[in-house]
């Protein structure tokens, strides 16, 4: 259960960063709103991987938190924010996701 926790958690993450980048790209009280929904997801973020961190390591609870919100903000990056797709992105982006599959592997 608390591998679902930490890759919700890890989806906030990528709320809160989307949140920015829109917050970013606007102004007035639309980009409040925005920094209202980062502020959100941050908690809901936080939270969420404080209750993982109770049964998971908390370097790997840490590292598959950054990752599942790394990964999901280039996503979200690519596909919202008109991003560059390269190869070599996608490439290491790839790996990213191999390391965060290789660490629940691996975590008993």
């Amino acid at each position: 259960m608390n591998w679902i926790l930490l890759i919700i958690a890890g989806l906030f993450e990528v709320g809160f960063a989307s949140c920015l980048g829109k917050a970013k790209e606007t102004t007035g009280m639309v980009s409040n709103y925005w920094m209202g929904g980062f502020f959100a997801c941050l908690t809901i973020s936080m939270v969420l991987l404080y209750k993982a961190t109770q049964t998971l390591p908390i370097g790997t609870a840490y590292a598959v938190w950054t990752g599942v919100g790394a990964v999901g903000t280039v996503l979200v990056g690519i596909v919202v924010f008109k991003e560059p797709s390269d190869f070599w992105r996608l490439f290491f982006l790839a790996t990213l996701i191999a390391s965060i599959i290789g660490l629940k592997v691996v975590t008993h």
